[in-house]
């Protein structure tokens, strides 16, 4: 379908760069294109996995500015809008986390999430974060991992919704270090689970609520602290 690919025009619109800026990165093979008849086209999902990618690796100022080029795309007009307070339920928080292996903890992460009434189907979920962890680990070295599945499951959603869970000690998660805090990214499109995900790294890239996250004795103290986080950064 037309509307699943960009050309370079269509993409430096959506990303809000300069055509000339974007035939560079896809000429030295730093952006996922392939050349039809002579001209760039970019799978919009390819697009949208290069960015997560990049996501892990960018600077708070770097994650602030990709936050402010997606809500200023078009498809921002009619997606729902990025506030943790609405998007993590108090009953959504596990506080501890009982899981001991990665399993235990993806099954966990969903049941939390269809506690809330937005998840309807848990068990489809936890499969396809499962497959998503086979392809690679979505644990981060500061002992974050933010489970997701590899595409969007609107179609088991009622809206978009997020699960914590904090484990009292590490678990092996596919990562150089032991992961103990969990996010569940449950998102209806693309490009809203991007701009969840753009805003749950901005939260966790701040090292000083992490470490308050994991010395939070309840998911009430949990929910206050990230709300908190999430005000300050507008």
């Amino acid at each position: 379908m037309a509307d699943q690919f960009f050309d370079v025009d269509g993409l430096a619109a959506y990303l809000h760069m300069m055509p000339a800026k974007i035939a560079k990165l896809a000429d030295r093979g730093n952006l996922p294109g392939r050349r039809v008849g002579g001209q760039w086209r970019f799978a919009r999902a390819d697009i949208h996995h290069w960015l997560e990618e990049r996501m892990g690796i960018s600077s708070d100022g770097e994650l602030a500015e990709m936050e402010d080029m997606l809500e200023q795309s078009e498809e921002a007009t009619t997606a729902t809008s990025i506030r943790m307070v609405d998007l993590l339920p108090l009953e959504a928080i596990a506080v501890p986390l009982p899981a001991k292996t990665q399993n235990s903890v993806i099954h966990q992460m969903a049941e939390l999430a269809a506690s809330t009434g937005r998840l309807w189907d848990p068990v489809a979920m936890a499969d396809a974060v499962r497959a998503r962890e086979a392809m690679h680990t979505t644990a981060l070295d500061n002992g974050v991992a933010l489970l997701h599945p590899r595409r969007p499951m609107g179609r088991i959603l009622e809206e978009a919704v997020l699960s914590l869970g904090i484990s009292p000690s590490g678990i092996p998660f596919g990562n150089r270090t032991l992961t103990d805090v969990f996010f569940l990214i449950c998102s209806t499109t693309d490009h809203e689970h991007l701009r969840i995900l753009a805003r749950i790294s901005r939260l966790i890239h701040d090292t000083a609520l992490v470490e308050e996250l994991h010395d939070a004795p309840d998911a009430a103290a949990i929910h206050a602290l990230i709300t908190a986080r999430d005000d300050e950064l507008g």
